[in-house]
């Protein structure tokens, strides 16, 4: 029988749906708490190289993740269908609503996404959506995903590789070889964070550079840490983190932009020190980054001893898929009109991967309500 150990922590959200994939497919599973079990979380690193959450052991074999693709054909299975109403790519604040908004108008609707909850599921503390005075991004995505689970939607974790457009129907394919028919299609796939860009980035990602704070946070228990970014989420996750670690460097590249909410947290704690108009230049390390260098606006450098870097300092939209098939703006977002249709008949788009100039959790929502009811339309009156 095959041995399956899902190695995570308490407020993860991709470890929860590594967990929903498994429960889904009656796998069974050991669940170890790397946040709370030190001596589990040096297992972990020895098995997996890693300083990030989850990793997943399937007998011999290290999945470092949430593989939704491996895990897929682990486990998945493979199912047709006859062409749907719609089809959904992506699972944040727009896309589960629009999933709503397609089940109530009776529309055959799969939504296709790797996550449940999007970049959502990162925020420590949202203060600003209507209905609750604060909330974490994964509780409110979980309110998101419930609502969906009791619709008649096919929801699957997969991720779409491809779209393309035969005889007026559209047909995506996913990394696990799927294809699926429909005759529209609702694109809120979202962003992805951006990357520092400096040499052997890719070397630390997922042991000791991270770039989801909510995950990866408790294994630096006692730690020094650097944030970087001067925005809402840079802050609240200094200030989350600050809460955590022995120590936290802000970095900011120019000036702090946050809201004064988060400001004025940020100058009532002690273990948190701010680095304006300030970069990194370079990190260092052997197996785990252990040291960056940053760079002040006169060329000033300086040394800094660290275990960790949490990343926020913005995002690049995933547009890729449609590259082509519709309009994109010079930043590769898609470009949408005030009701969410796109250049392209039957195409329709919402959330942060659209020129949208806001990026907000209540606009998303919006915005995926208005594109599943104009695609209603544009079915009706084909």
């Amino acid at each position: 029988m095959t041995r399956v150990t899902v190695y995570s922590t308490k407020n993860c959200p991709y470890c929860r749906m590594a967990k929903a994939f498994l429960d889904k497919y009656a796998v069974p599973y050991d669940s170890i708490d790397v946040g709370e079990d030190e001596t589990a979380a040096r297992k972990m690193v020895e098995l997996s190289g890693q300083r990030g959450v989850p990793v997943i052991t399937v007998d011999d074999e290290v999945i470092v993740g949430f593989d939704s693709q491996r895990l897929n054909e682990l486990f998945g299975e493979v199912r047709t269908t006859d062409i749907y109403s719609v089809l959904i790519v992506g699972a944040g604040p727009a896309g589960l609503t629009a999933g709503v908004y397609c089940a109530r108008k009776m529309l055959n609707t799969i939504i296709i996404s790797e996550n449940i909850g999007g970049l959502a599921l990162e925020s420590w503390a949202i203060e600003n959506y209507m209905g609750y005075r604060m909330i974490t991004g994964e509780d409110l995505m979980k309110k998101f995903e419930e609502q969906v689970r009791t619709l008649n939607i096919r929801l699957e974790l997969d991720r779409v590789v491809s779209v393309a457009r035969e005889e007026g129907i559209f047909v995506v394919t996913t990394a696990s070889g799927t294809t699926i028919r429909a005759r529209a299609l609702i694109l809120t796939q979202g962003n992805r964070p951006r990357k520092l860009g400096v040499a052997n980035e890719e070397q630390y990602l997922g042991r000791g550079l991270s770039i989801c704070s909510t995950c990866d946070g408790p294994l630096f228990k006692g730690k020094r840490v650097a944030v970087v970014g001067g925005g809402n989420s840079a802050l609240q996750t200094a200030i989350e983190m600050s809460r955590i670690a022995a120590s936290v460097s802000l970095i900011v590249r120019s000036t702090v932009k946050a809201d004064p909410v988060y400001v004025g947290k940020l100058d009532e704690i002690k273990n948190i020190t701010l680095y304006k108009n300030t970069q990194i230049s370079s990190l260092h390390g052997d197996k785990f980054l252990s040291g960056i260098t940053i760079k002040d606006e006169s060329g000033r450098e300086q040394v800094m001893d660290l275990d960790g870097v949490f990343l926020e300092i913005g995002w690049l939209p995933n547009s890729d898929m449609v590259d082509g098939l519709v309009a994109l703006n010079e930043k590769k977002e898609i470009i949408v009109d005030c009701d969410g249709r796109t250049s392209v008949p039957g195409i329709f788009a919402a959330g942060d991967v659209t020129n949208v100039r806001s990026k907000q959790i209540i606009i998303a929502a919006g915005d995926g309500a208005k594109a599943a009811l104009e695609a209603y339309e544009y079915l009706v009156k084909q």
